[in-house]
């Protein structure tokens, strides 16, 4: 829904950052899609072939595309709405290093990206990434006048619900050494904490593209 309404409402963010957030929401329809292969049942005989495969699971696909690739784009989208060269430069390295590291990491022990019980490494560094991206965002509006109109920008929306989703979906990574099916306990948590986390972030993505269209050349 939020893909779909960026897409719509293009025309009216083409002339500003806000566009690259709604390629970012396509992607992301675009990796939820693809991530859940492990599902398809019309795709059978893949699932057949996968079985017993390091793929039967889809932790390295949203570890790369998601968990990492989520972060990488956050740092690259503050780097340019940030004012302050200062902040812009350390949001813009952190998201270098941060990709670096990752990169080397998953060269050096590849089964990071299989284990989701080894995935709280990636998830907590993208948190510290995300946190940082955010902290100047709003320490930029603390020290302006924006401060005066901040529920206009679709950037403050963007802040407040990535914000929270990492800090709510991030702690669920620790306890992933307890996801089997037969834990149905646990299971049913992991789907209502994820659940209603993707329910408030994108309904929050919606209205803030929704509202923020007629305030974006004010």
């Amino acid at each position: 829904m939020a893909a779909f309404t960026g897409l719509l409402l293009l025309k009216k963010y083409k002339h500003t950052a806000a566009r690259y957030f709604i390629y970012f929401l396509v992607y992301t329809v675009f990796v939820d899609f693809l991530g859940n292969y492990t599902n398809w049942d019309f795709f059978e005989s893949l699932n057949l072939r996968l079985k017993g495969t390091i793929f039967e699971r889809n932790y390295w696909w949203y570890h790369i595309f998601w968990t990492i690739g989520s972060a990488v784009f956050y740092s690259f989208y503050f780097s340019i709405i940030l004012e302050t060269l200062l902040y812009k430069k350390i949001v813009k390295y952190a998201g270098i290093i941060f990709f670096t590291v990752s990169a080397l990491l998953i060269s050096a022990f590849p089964e990071l990206l299989f284990n989701g019980q080894k995935g709280y490494v990636a998830s907590t560094t993208s948190v510290i990434v995300i946190f940082i991206c955010v902290a100047f965002y709003f320490i930029e509006i603390l020290k302006s006048d924006h401060i005066l109109s901040f529920y206009k920008s679709i950037n403050f929306y963007i802040s407040v619900s990535i914000l929270i989703w990492w800090l709510v979906t991030t702690p669920m990574t620790f306890y992933e050494a307890y996801f089997i099916k037969e834990d149905n306990d646990y299971v049913l948590l992991k789907r209502q904490v994820l659940l209603f986390s993707n329910i408030f972030m994108y309904l929050c993505f919606t209205f803030g593209l929704i509202y923020s269209r007629n305030k974006v050349n004010q």
